[in-house]
């Protein structure tokens, strides 16, 4: 690599973390030039990343694709900017907006290819977060259930931590999320001894998250989330966990499977926003993006919070 121009999405690092300083190998390498899509924002490294570089004879050169990187790196750069994870809400509906029956049932709504584009959702994120009621129903795993190479990686997967809210702390010792791939975060308001020693002892890490002493602290579990290094969670859940997230503006973006039929008035909405007693109180969102998945329509809804 010696005489080089280097092209990275993001500023090299300068400081030690998980690995050691990118610059390091750079300048050990003797490239005469990088080429960085955006600054660095974590305070640790912008723009040192570059002066070093510089302090070296390495020439620099910045902002190619800046908004494209940025994207590419959302996850991380909201932790860094605002110490919270960038939040997705992944969702299958109806045509008129329903996510399950009146009894609860919801499988399948979406069409089979939605549901590995769904698999693929989970394996860039770094925790899946649901609700005890979506536990209780569907006992899911909530893991990544395709393979490396149908992701077009020859790493690893690395699945994501289980995130799960439960105020009561009503969850089974059976529930299939706690028995089937690694350590499981559960917030909680509850002090059952009982129950806590028997999580534990099943790998599960119980945090105490109370607000008011009645229900989980959302900002609390977010920031916590932020500083346990998680950059983007996928929220895949009920409508009063959905709802609750968008009411406290936690929730970057909502990615919606929309199948083509019809499940009726009686069946449950995609989240419950009951402080919308007028027109003007409406939730309104910008569609970034809308695509053909099979049978379905994946819509992706950015948030325009007041």
């Amino acid at each position: 690599a010696e005489g080089a121009t280097v092209y990275v999405s993001l500023e090299p690092c300068s400081h030690t973390g998980r690995t050691p300083p990118c610059v390091e190998a750079l300048i050990t390498a003797k490239v005469s030039r990088v080429v960085a899509a955006m600054p660095d924002p974590n305070p640790r490294v912008n723009g040192q990343g570059f002066a070093q570089l510089e302090n070296y004879g390495i020439k620099t050169e910045i902002n190619y694709l800046a908004n494209e990187a940025a994207e590419l790196n959302k996850g991380f750069v909201k932790r860094m900017q605002y110490n919270l994870p960038y939040v997705t809400v992944k969702s299958a509906i109806s045509l008129d907006g329903k996510t399950a029956l009146k009894s609860g049932e919801s499988k399948w709504i979406s069409c089979e290819a939605s549901r590995i584009d769904v698999q693929k959702l989970r394996a860039r994120s770094c925790a899946i977060m649901t609700g005890i009621e979506t536990v209780m129903a569907d006992d899911p795993s909530l893991t990544v259930r395709i393979t490396p190479s149908e992701l077009n990686i020859t790493d690893k997967l690395s699945q994501p931590k289980r995130v799960i809210l439960d105020t009561n702390l009503k969850i089974s010792i059976n529930a299939k999320v706690l028995h089937n791939g690694d350590e499981v975060i559960i917030y909680t308001c509850a002090n059952d001894t009982d129950k806590l020693t028997a999580l534990k002892n099943s790998n599960v890490d119980v945090i105490q998250a109370n607000k008011n002493n009645s229900y989980v602290d959302l900002n609390f579990v977010m920031n916590d989330l932020a500083q346990r290094g998680y950059n983007e969670v996928l929220v895949e859940a009920g409508s009063t966990l959905v709802g609750s997230l968008l009411e406290h503006k936690l929730v970057d973006e909502m990615v919606v499977y929309m199948a083509p039929h019809l499940m009726g008035s009686s069946s449950k909405g995609i989240a419950n926003l009951n402080y919308i007693q007028k027109m003007q109180d409406r939730m309104q969102f910008d569609f970034s993006l809308i695509r053909k998945i099979g049978d379905d329509l994946r819509l992706h809804l950015i948030p325009k919070y007041s």
